[in-house]
């Protein structure tokens, strides 16, 4: 994703010069190999203007090899397995030679493969070789990358709650401190490592539901849901959060309000749209929680109850059964949930949840899978987007 600062504009209302809302605009660049590509990523992440870079904390992709042909995706052709991923760590690590003042960061990783004090230990290193501070991005977890490896998805809000309260004494604490919890139990243990210059990494957390609401508010930096049907539903979740840190005593205003946007970019609206008719557009809508369909009077094709991106195990997917499911996926839900169109029908969009309190974007580009024509129109629509938000 492209991050691009969105520096105050003003507009014309009734007479007055209203100030619309600063929103930081940035990419998520997915972590799949050649590694000359992702420093091109990164290259035109800066050149675009852009503010920050976000990767994945991926074992595999949440398209399943069966779906992975040309039919689906003309990059199956130049790439033709699915599931390729470099380990972000290390990627951030190489990349950080590259990214001058763009913010690296990962979106997001959990601790459930992770040792919250590795995840501390890695962002503080990292910190070392940038300019700006990582972002840990942290979630709960999804049952691709874990329950495949052995790795159970038990008390994932638990685990993570426990995991957020040590990744902050690693971040503060010098000597040895312990730590007693259901999940973690840490005896004498030692992290005297410190940020670099200072910059500690904040800790963006992709909160959803309200436990998850309530540890962003007690403990986030930054919030980073994804798939939030409206900017509504943006707001009132917001608003949520900063009750929690209120109740916490930490200032809510200090929260970063972000989310990570699947887009559907293009040059026109009417490209747009017929890239949303496409199979890998509706596969998103498979990526879409049951609660989203819910609420547009509709019942998840995969059935009642089912998460989406969080509950989906793609190499356990039966073909006729995906093939069943995108054909359940309307057009009209794709239009209605994502954020598509061309720049400025995005910026628009954008504008609207930035009404509603959106400070941060990590735009997910999937429209580049269409075609070789739209990801060769990427940067210019990036470059326009960015004018429009301005």
């Amino acid at each position: 994703m492209y991050c691009v600062w969105v520096r105050t504009v003003t507009q014309v209302k009734k007479g007055e010069e209203m100030a619309a809302p600063s929103i930081r605009l940035g990419m998520h660049v997915p972590a799949k190999p050649p590694v000359g590509d992702i420093k091109n990523a990164v290259r035109l992440c800066r050149l675009t203007g852009l503010d920050a870079a976000m990767f994945w904390d991926h074992f595999q992709d949440f398209f399943p090899q069966v779906l992975w042909n040309e039919d689906f995706t003309w990059y199956a052709k130049e790439n033709p397995w699915a599931h390729e991923h470099y380990e972000y760590q290390v990627l951030l690590g190489y990349l950080s030679g590259v990214a001058g003042n763009l913010q690296l960061g990962v979106g997001v990783t959990e601790p459930l493969r992770r040792h919250p004090v590795l995840l501390a230990q890695a962002m503080m290193t990292l910190s070392h070789m940038t300019k700006r501070p990582p972002i840990l991005g942290i979630g709960a977890g999804e049952r691709e990358n874990t329950e495949p490896y052995g790795v159970p998805m038990e008390k994932p809000v638990g685990k993570l709650e426990e995991a957020l309260q040590i990744v902050q004494q690693c971040y503060t604490a010098r000597g040895p401190f312990s730590f007693s919890g259901e999940h973690f139990q840490l005896d004498n243990a030692v992290m005297d490592l410190i940020p670099g210059d200072g910059k500690t990494p904040p800790v963006w957390i992709a909160a959803h539901g309200p436990r998850m609401l309530r540890l962003t508010g007690q403990y986030g930096d930054g919030w980073h849901p994804t798939f939030i049907s409206s900017a509504e539903e943006y707001g009132d979740r917001l608003s949520t959060i900063r009750r929690h840190a209120r109740e916490a005593g930490r200032d809510p205003d200090a929260i970063v309000p972000s989310m990570q946007v699947a887009t559907i970019i293009a040059p026109t609206d009417e490209r747009a749209r017929e890239i949303l008719k496409t199979r890998a557009a509706r596969f998103l809508g498979l990526m879409t929680p049951d609660e989203v369909f819910r609420s547009a009077g509709m019942t998840h094709p995969l059935g009642a109850g089912f998460r989406g991106y969080v509950d989906i195990k793609p190499e356990e997917m039966d073909a006729d059964v995906l093939e069943n499911a995108l054909d359940q996926v309307p057009v009209e839900f794709l239009e209605e949930t994502l954020i598509w169109g061309s720049p400025e029908r995005v910026a628009g969009a954008l504008q609207e949840y930035g009404e509603a309190g959106l400070r941060h974007v990590v735009i997910s580009p999937v429209s580049v899978l269409h075609s070789k024509e739209i990801m060769n129109y990427l940067p210019r629509g990036l470059f326009s987007l960015r004018r429009k938000l301005h």
